[in-house]
């Protein structure tokens, strides 16, 4: 699994005009699943995004996790984050997980985190979406699960 993050001061989703998921204050999360994706790399994706000390204390500091300062989370689904554009100029998609099995990994993660206690929005797997987000810092991290870091 590959998730970009962003911290974001507020952030929404819409799909053919309609907003289908929005959030304020909290973190959103473009997730790509690999073929490789189990649910253990799911789990382990989803206690680091919870536990990541990136936002601000009372001394500016970033010190706190999306959990303590009781943020929200903008789910949404992004295959292309598995993109090969090393060769050509069209990427590859080969190491993406199948459609079916992305969107049964998607929906697993998405009902994971909304165990976690906080607002989870989410887009729509496999539509057209236009995301607007607010990123705040900015901050903006890359995290690959353990299965994408084996060869």
């Amino acid at each position: 699994m590959k998730t970009v993050l962003q911290r974001v001061s507020s952030a929404a989703v819409t799909v053919a005009g309609k907003t289908v998921g929005e959030i304020g204050p909290g973190l959103l999360v473009l997730a790509g699943f690999g073929r490789n994706d189990t649910a253990g790399d799911l789990e382990w994706m989803l206690r680091k995004i919870l536990g990541l000390r990136i936002f601000p204390d009372a001394s500016g500091v970033m010190n706190l996790s999306v959990e303590e300062t009781g943020g929200a989370l903008l789910v949404v689904s992004q295959f292309t984050l598995h993109a090969d554009a090393c060769r050509g100029r069209r990427p590859s998609y080969v190491k993406a997980a199948a459609p079916e099995d992305a969107s049964t990994l998607y929906s697993l993660f998405v009902a994971m985190a909304s165990r976690c206690g906080l607002p989870v929005a989410t887009g729509v797997f496999g539509a057209m979406m236009d995301i607007a987000l607010v990123n705040a810092g900015p901050v903006t991290l890359l995290l690959d699960s353990p299965s994408e870091r084996t060869p």
